[in-house]
C-alpha cells in the first residue's frame, strides 16, 4: 500500500500507531526524535508521515518545516496540544492534517487513508492557467516555466481551484472539499493556505480572487 513514517517519541504511541497503520495494510517506519525522521525522509520514499509535535532534540514543527523542503508529501500533525494557533502554525509550516491527542487509532487511520487517497486519484494531463502550468501525475507546479515548492495541501487547493474555474466556493465548501467533513480546525485554515498560495505563485496569484461575504474563486482572465 504506502509507505508511512511515523515520529513518535513514546514507544506504547508508536507501536500503537504502527500497529494500526500495518493493519490498513501499510509499511511503517518509527523514528524516535526529529532528527531520525529527517534522516529516514532523506534515504527513504515515503507516501505520508504522521509527526508528534513535542520530541526531544527537533520539535515536531521544525520538522514539518524541513520537510516541507525535502518533499510534499502529506503530513499529519499529532499533539495534546489543541489551541488554535498551534494548529495554524502546523498548517502554514505545511502540515495537512491535525489529530489532537487522546485521539482513535480508527480515526487516525481513515484520515490517512483520506489523504493518500486525495494524494493519488488524480489525472496525469497538465494543467495550464496563464503562466500557471501543474502536472497531477507528479504534483508538479511550475510558473513561467520555473517549478516552485507547494505542500500537499496547496496543491490540493491550486488544483481543485483550476479545474474548476471561475466558480465560488465559501470557505466552508472548500474545507470540506480539501480537508474532508472530520477536518477540527476553522475556516482560518483556508485564508492561511491561500495567503501562502498567493505568495509563491507571485503575479499569478492574482487567478484567486477574493469574493467579500462570498469566499474565493479562480479567475481565468485576469
Amino acid at each position: 500500500m504506502a509507505n508511512i513514517l511515523v515520529v513518535e517519541d513514546e514507544k506504547n504511541m508508536q507501536e500503537i500507531i504502527a500497529e494500526y497503520m500495518q493493519r490498513g495494510g501499510h509499511t511503517c517506519f518509527t523514528a524516535d526524535d526529529g532528527v531520525d525522521a529527517l534522516m529516514i525522509l532523506k534515504n527513504n520514499p515515503m507516501d505520508l508521515m504522521i509527526l508528534d509535535v513535542m520530541m526531544p532534540h527537533l520539535d515536531g514543527f521544525s520538522v514539518c518545516k524541513m520537510a516541507r523542503e525535502m518533499s510534499n508529501l502529506p503530513i499529519i500533525i499529532l499533539t495534546a496540544k489543541s489551541e488554535e494557533e498551534d494548529k495554524l502554525k502546523g498548517y502554514k509550516l505545511g502540515a495537512d492534517d491535525y489529530i489532537t491527542k487522546p485521539f482513535s487509532p480508527k480515526v487516525l487511520l481513515a484520515k490517512v487513508g483520506a489523504l493518500l487517497r486525495r494524494s493519488s486519484t488524480v489525472p496525469t494531463d497538465a494543467l495550464n492557467v496563464g503562466k500557471i502550468s501543474i502536472i497531477p501525475a507528479s504534483h508538479k507546479t511550475f510558473v513561467n516555466g520555473q517549478e516552485i515548492t507547494l505542500t500537499h495541501k496547496e496543491y490540493e487547493l491550486l488544483y481543485f481551484f483550476m479545474v474548476n474555474p471561475g466558480q465560488i466556493f465559501s470557505r466552508e465548501q472548500l474545507l470540506n472539499r480539501i480537508w474532508g467533513y472530520d477536518f477540527e480546525g476553522t475556516t482560518r485554515t483556508i485564508d492561511t493556505h491561500i495567503k501562502t498560495l498567493r505568495q509563491k505563485l507571485g503575479d499569478e496569484g492574482k487567478h484567486i480572487v477574493t469574493l467579500i461575504r462570498s469566499g474565493y474563486k479562480f479567475e481565468v482572465n485576469v
